[in-house]
């Protein structure tokens, strides 16, 4: 319905425009649903825009305009209000048309190619492969997901990346931690380190690395912690998990380290991949920092720095000149010791992103990585690429409530509540819809209490019982002897004139609108409200009219109606990665 106003209202422009009210028309025309619906159902500030360059008054303006409007017959009346304001008043029928409109289009029902087709990048997760996702994740998971989903919605051509960090420290840190507990299981005494992964899934991890390998790679203890540097407390753990991985490195030498390496790598790989999966999560791609540093991609981002001068050498170490580009300070590219920093291979994951010929990509970080934005932003830049093609979206941890307490987490000790675990205490449905009910950027008390309660108080649970209500009611059609002629309840939709019908029919046709901003905002929080204000007029028309009457002609657009609400329910849920159940 907005691009119908839209249209009538150029027409209208360009009618002043010729007879010299006002000097040109403007390219871009704004309407917006009327907060106030003693306001109409739509309004316009164009007057007020307008009337500068005109030099008029706005609401003389407003009024010119105003009789300049083609006739329509969608549009009741059109009123002049406040300072310039024109309020839109549109008859019952431009509302009840949108029960056909609904039911032919069916599941495409509020999907647009405004995108035209453009290629997006979405990377989300990304989590590193040191231990099963937790519910942290799943917020970032859900919010990533979502976002891909509506932005293919609308028309672009989105690809789902989750970039797997199976380089670098963290990775060896686990590899080394699945070795000792491995050793443990040969029947070696190891004082494992404090900073080591301590969960029970390394134990799983070292028991698959024994039952395949025997005791061939077991090195007695005190062969291994000879001359390391204490840990704490009594020393530093940093520098004596480091020493550790450099022993595990010597002792096992590269083959049988990497065979370690890969055993935990792949293993927690498979489980954050399935975890994914039944999640409803699925990736076009698995992109490995590995091979991103074994192509040599990462070197060539440096050179490409070092040539245009953005880089310099201090302490043995290669530097990037970010603070010339808007970061806070300069960054290590190259340490002292020659290994590449994780911001280097970041960088030309970046170069690689683009160079894939993205027209923008999208980043779903946790917010702890904020002050991780410029510095990516700057190496763009610096890169000769435009740093505008990066959106950063920082999506806050989800923190558990349960019986009004909060769960207790800590990634490291293993005391965490798994992605997994997650779904079976609340469910898919629920923990999808959950975890974008809120801004990405708002922290989120999830309530598991709440989220498992069968009532109206559940937010999910409400919106999938209005769908599973409209599908009881054709039920009662089919067990009463009756069926449902829909050419002759869109033949009556003039019948639909009750408050309650209309409300629900207003609700119907904003879906379109909803899911273009939330799309184009990555505000996946818009849906999920729209859908409880949804669910919210059908559960309000199901309790105060009778569906099922005798008049065959109202039963029928009556259950029309129910049924464009059905497809716009599932519609919606679908796109939240929610199911929408016929029975609960």
């Amino acid at each position: 319905m907005k691009a119908r106003l839209k249209l009538l209202l150029r027409e209208a422009l360009e009618r002043l425009h010729r007879d010299g009210v006002i000097p040109e028309v403007p390219g871009r025309i704004q309407v917006e649903r009327a907060r106030d619906p003693g306001h109409g159902d739509f309004a316009t500030n164009l007057a007020l825009m307008l009337a500068k360059p005109a030099g008029r008054k706005p609401r003389e303006l407003a009024e010119a305009l105003a009789a300049a409007l083609p006739a329509a017959p969608e549009v009741e009346r059109v009123e002049v209000a406040g300072p310039g304001f024109l309020n839109f008043f549109l008859a019952p029928a431009a509302f009840q048309a949108v029960v056909r409109e609904v039911l032919e289009a069916g599941r495409y029902y509020g999907r647009s190619e405004l995108g035209g087709g453009r290629r997006i990048q979405v990377e989300f997760v990304s989590a590193n492969p040191t231990g099963p996702l937790h519910v942290g994740h799943g917020r970032g998971a859900a919010y990533g997901a979502t976002v891909a989903d509506l932005l293919s919605a609308v028309g672009y051509e989105v690809h789902r990346e989750y970039y797997v960090n199976d380089a670098g420290r963290q990775m060896d840190i686990l590899a080394t931690s699945v070795w000792l507990r491995y050793l443990e299981l040969c029947g070696e005494e190891v004082a494992f380190p404090e900073n080591g992964y301590q969960g029970d899934y390394v134990w799983d991890i070292a028991a698959a690395l024994h039952r395949e390998n025997g005791e061939a790679m077991r090195k007695p203890w005190d062969e291994v912690a000879r001359g390391l540097p204490p840990d704490a407390p009594a020393g530093d753990k940093e520098a004596h998990i480091d020493a550790l991985i450099g022993r595990a490195r010597t002792l096992l030498r590269d083959d049988q380290y990497r065979l370690v390496f890969d055993v935990a790598l792949n293993y927690i790989l498979d489980d954050i991949r399935e975890d994914l999966e039944q999640f409803g999560v699925i990736y076009d791609e698995w992109f490995s920092e590995r091979a991103l540093v074994d192509s040599g991609a990462v070197l060539k981002a440096i050179e490409r720095l070092q040539k245009a001068g953005h880089t310099y050498e201090k302490d043995g170490a290669i530097w990037f000149r970010s603070s010339d580009f808007g970061d806070e300070k300069d960054r290590v590219l190259v340490r002292e010791n020659g290994q590449t920093t994780y911001f280097a291979s970041d960088i030309a994951y970046h170069m690689n992103k683009l160079e894939r010929g993205f027209e923008r990509v999208i980043d779903v970080w946790g917010a702890d990585h904020h002050g991780y934005v410029p510095r990516v932003k700057a190496a763009l830049k610096a890169l000769g690429d435009d740093p505008g093609r990066l959106d950063v979206l920082l999506v806050q941890f989800a923190v558990l409530y349960r019986g009004g307490q909060k769960v207790q987490m800590s990634t490291r000790s293993g005391e965490f509540v798994t992605l997994r675990q997650l779904r079976k205490e609340v469910g898919t449905d629920a923990a999808r819809f959950f975890y974008v009910m809120r801004k990405c950027e708002q922290h989120l008390d999830f309530d598991l209490d709440l989220a498992r309660r069968q009532s109206n108080d559940n937010p999910v649970y409400y919106v999938q019982y209005a769908h599973a209500r409209v599908c009881s009611v054709f039920r009662q059609l089919e067990e009463k002897g009756l069926a449902h002629d829909r050419e002759r309840g869109l033949a009556a939709l003039d019948r639909l004139t009750e408050s309650h019908e209309m409300d629900l029919l207003r609700e119907l046709s904003r879906f379109p609108e909803v899911v273009e901003s939330a799309a184009l905002q990555h505000e996946p929080h818009q849906l999920a409200q729209y859908l409880r204000e949804l669910a919210t007029a059908f559960h309000t028309y199901y309790n105060a009219h009778t569906f099922i009457v005798d008049d065959d002609v109202l039963r029928d657009a009556r259950l029309a109606l129910i049924d464009a609400a059905r497809q716009v329910l599932a519609n919606g849920l679908g796109l939240l990665g929610v199911s929408a159940p016929e029975r609960m």
